[in-house]
């Protein structure tokens, strides 16, 4: 037998029998294998496991589905044993026989030449149906150039719009950057300004205090204080008015005073020394 007109067959009717897929192909290449080895003698006593492994067929119930459907269909002749210690029995047809022989118009002469045939097939394959399919087989390289520079030409002036368009955009991004840095330094300087304003110095504390007639240290006090706390009232709130704390400062400034001067030691008893004993209490 000619299994190469065999397999020829059996894949011309795969070709047209749409019931098929691909699971049924290697089930079948399968068998095939197990025929060749049998030297083409039906039947054949088959090992599912062995079938399955050689098919690519990991589930029992896609291996018995794919036998029977190749056994309806006409592809092989299933035989099952069901006995564990015997082998199914399967027989494989001779698709050889199937096909059907050229007729003599359409046959090539065995003399002529391989040349011919390969520029046969090459002028099949440029060629289309249609007129245009030829003609665009036979356009020279000539227009492929100019339409390849055409390309090139629009690609390089969309490089040059896109460069223009992002040169633009980071000049803008520019300006918008130098003018925020303006305004946050311009923001920087009211800050500080304004912090000199509400922080005094010493010269106006001093001058405020006397024309309050009040001694220059004490001005001397509240300023070393009040810069050593930030100007924060109770060490929490920033001052506001220094001229209101320091009116605070001078109206308590006299009990300060007060516990300064007290002496910082215990008090004695009011009693005399030529105190008499025998009297009672």
């Amino acid at each position: 037998m000619n299994y190469i007109k065999h397999l020829t067959g059996f894949f011309e009717k795969v070709a047209i029998d749409k019931t098929l897929n691909p699971t049924h192909v290697s089930l079948y290449i399968a068998l095939f294998q197990f025929w060749n080895c049998n030297r083409f003698k039906n039947p054949i006593s088959i090992n599912r496991d062995e079938v399955m492994r050689i098919s690519k067929i990991s589930s029992k119930a896609t291996y018995h589905k794919c036998l029977k459907n190749l056994h309806s269909l006409g592809y092989i002749n299933y035989e099952p044993s069901y006995n564990p210690f015997k082998g199914s029995h399967v027989i494989l047809f001779n698709f050889s026989e199937d096909l059907k022989p050229l007729p003599k118009s359409e046959r090539k002469p065995k003399n002529e030449p391989l040349n011919e045939l390969v520029s046969e097939q090459a002028l099949n394959k440029s060629c289309t149906s249609s007129e245009t399919g030829t003609e665009q087989a036979v356009v020279p390289s000539i227009n492929y150039i100019n339409n390849t520079n055409i390309l090139n030409d629009k690609n390089v002036s969309n490089l040059e719009k896109h460069s223009k368009n992002f040169e633009e955009i980071n000049n803008y991004s520019n300006i918008i950057v130098t003018s925020s840095e303006v305004e946050m330094s311009k923001e920087e300087k009211s800050s500080a300004k304004k912090e000199e304003k509400l922080h005094p110095l010493i010269e106006e504390v001093k001058t405020y205090f006397q024309e309050n007639n009040f001694p220059e240290q004490e001005a001397q006090k509240f300023y070393n204080y009040f810069k050593s706390v930030g100007w924060l009232v109770g060490g929490k709130t920033p001052m506001v008015d220094w001229q209101a704390a320091a009116q605070n400062w001078m109206i308590n400034a006299p009990k300060f005073i007060s516990n300064a001067e007290q002496p910082n030691r215990a008090k004695q008893l009011n009693t005399t020394t030529d105190k008499d004993y025998s009297e009672p209490l």
